[in-house]
Order: C-alpha cells, then sequence, then structure tokens
C-alpha cells in the first residue's frame, strides 16, 4: 500500500505521450499548483491576466522534451515563446488533445496509471 506522499509523488510524475502531425514525439505531463504558479510568474502581471495567451503557455509549458530531447520549464516571457514556437500549430494541437484525453480518462498515460 502506497503511502499518501507515495500517492501524491506518483500522480505528480505521470506523464502523456503524443505524436504531432509532423511525427514528433511530445513527452507531456500534467502541471500541477506549483508549475502553474512558476508560470504564472515567468509570464509576468500583465501576461498572466491574458487568457488566450496564457492557454497556450500552458499548453507548451506542459511539454517536458521533443523527440527525446528535454525541453525545460521556462523561466521568463522569451522562455514561454520559444517553446510555443518550437511545438508550433502542430505541436500544441496535439498537447491539446493529449491532454483532453487524459481529463476523460481515456488518456495514454504512462506506466504509473497503468497499475491501478
Amino acid at each position: 500500500m502506497a503511502t499518501p506522499s507515495q500517492r501524491i509523488i506518483a500522480t505528480a510524475e505521470r506523464t502523456l505521450a503524443a505524436t504531432d502531425a509532423n511525427g514528433r514525439r511530445l513527452a507531456i505531463r500534467l502541471l500541477g499548483a506549483l508549475d502553474k504558479l512558476r508560470l504564472f510568474k515567468a509570464a509576468g502581471p500583465d501576461l498572466a491576466q491574458n487568457e488566450p495567451y496564457l492557454g497556450l503557455a500552458m499548453l507548451a509549458c506542459s511539454v517536458t522534451a521533443i523527440d527525446d530531447v528535454p525541453l525545460p520549464f521556462p523561466a521568463n516571457e522569451a522562455q514561454i515563446e520559444r517553446a510555443v514556437q518550437l511545438l508550433g500549430d502542430d505541436g500544441l494541437t496535439a498537447v491539446a488533445e493529449a491532454l483532453a484525453e487524459a481529463q476523460d480518462g481515456a488518456g495514454p498515460l504512462d506506466r504509473d496509471s497503468a497499475k491501478n
């Protein structure tokens, strides 16, 4: 039986996998409260209130790797925009679809979720 801490860590480490229209493999992780707080800080006070910007930024910040090349979590506005640029429309669409599937309970979660 897992302890409460182990369950929290396992949930935080859940990852999704998606392939975009360009054939790139995307590793995606569900953003937690701390991730969102860090995103708001990176975006700054004005952009953190801009819902369209923040929506795309959240999608981009959910990606941890593209074709097994790590994509660090952005620490400022320029890094957020770089992540969005790297993913492009096809990558962001794939991320949005994977996250939507995961919320519906039908997503391709990794090994941690498959055990349950």
